[in-house]
């Protein structure tokens, strides 16, 4: 019970105090999506600003003010026109760019652009890429996207509701179970950004994250074709064997082994991405091993099951072997 207040605490606050980290803030926009947002939210705030001082002014007027000035303030005339015509006519205002601003963001179907699927699930984000020659390239819990390329993030969910939300780069989406939605991004210079699943979907959900690395197009490609390559052979082979026979690639996959599990992240170059666990722990060893024997301490309820059946020296085995898959 105490472990379930705790992760509704943080599926709370996690999203505002991540909010002030530039990486992961919508007032730090890094393309053009999310430069309409933060203009609009500064519209609104100083409008806001404006808005409170004239109200506050009349205020002092019709408590001090002379009696002309507090007839005029009571007139039919002002209270139609401030209470009624204006808010009318900003509201419809907002309201027109709002419905502009979507409807440019939204990608036509034939559009030509870069397209990598996105699923979310419980508690992390499958992402697929397909290299220029038609192979199907899978990942989990990063993007890697070219700077000043249109791309397009079609969307689903594999078991509940999620939203994807990138805020330095696009507004939120919801993900749907059986159905594809689409969002454009576009990033305007390299950099790494922070995204986030924005719908409540369970007990993990503050705990749903991942990074979004834009880079220049030469940089992209290259990385593109190193992710869609095997993974490298072990240089000591304990830890590779040990995965083997624990029967973790029922699970995952590590393309050009044995392992070819669906059910969880692909690790063929688990070692070469920024975080591990949907961003819950940096990516090293010590992570690796950390994760293998208390998973369910650091995301609790997710599927895969906590393994304290391996000696210090197992762990380590195997925790150097997948990092070293990069």
């Amino acid at each position: 019970m105490r472990r379930s207040k705790k992760l509704a605490v943080l599926s709370i606050l996690v999203p505002f105090a991540a909010g002030c980290r530039e990486m992961q803030s919508a007032l730090s926009p890094v393309g053009p999506e999310a430069e309409r947002i933060a203009f609009v939210f500064w519209v609104m705030t100083w409008g806001s600003v404006v808005i409170m001082l004239g109200l506050i002014a009349l205020t002092a007027v019709a408590i001090l003010g002379p009696p002309r000035w507090r007839q005029a303030i009571a007139s039919e005339r002002l209270v139609i026109g401030a209470g009624i015509v204006f808010p009318i006519v900003l509201l419809a205002a907002l309201l027109g760019y709002g419905l502009t601003a979507m409807g440019a963001n939204a990608p036509a179907p034939s559009e030509k652009a870069l397209r990598i699927a996105v699923v979310g699930e419980q508690w992390w984000w499958r992402v697929t890429y397909q290299t220029p020659d038609g192979r199907r390239v899978e990942s989990a819990n990063e993007l890697r996207i070219p700077v000043g390329q249109p791309v397009i993030l079609e969307l689903t969910a594999a078991d509940v509701i999620h939203s994807l939300w990138i805020p330095t780069l696009a507004g939120k989406l919801d993900m749907i179970p059986g159905r594809t939605t689409r969002m454009r991004v576009i990033a305007s210079k390299p950099g790494v950004s922070r995204g986030q699943c924005a719908e409540y979907c369970g007990g993990a959900h503050a705990l749903m994250s991942f990074y979004v690395v834009a880079s220049d197009e030469a940089e992209f490609e290259a990385w593109l074709a190193r992710e869609a390559a095997g993974a490298k052979q072990a240089t000591d082979q304990s830890g590779e064997r040990l995965f083997h026979a624990s029967g973790c690639g029922a699970c995952h996959a590590v393309r050009g082994t044995p392992a070819t599990g669906r059910i969880g992240p692909d690790l063929t170059h688990v070692g070469g991405r920024m975080s591990l666990a949907a961003a819950a722990l940096p990516n090293d060893a010590g992570s690796f091993a950390r994760w293998i024997r208390d998973n369910q301490q650091i995301k609790p309820e997710n599927r895969m099951p906590p393994y304290g059946i391996f000696s210090e020296q197992e762990l380590s085995a195997i925790s150097a072997y997948l990092a070293n898959l990069k």
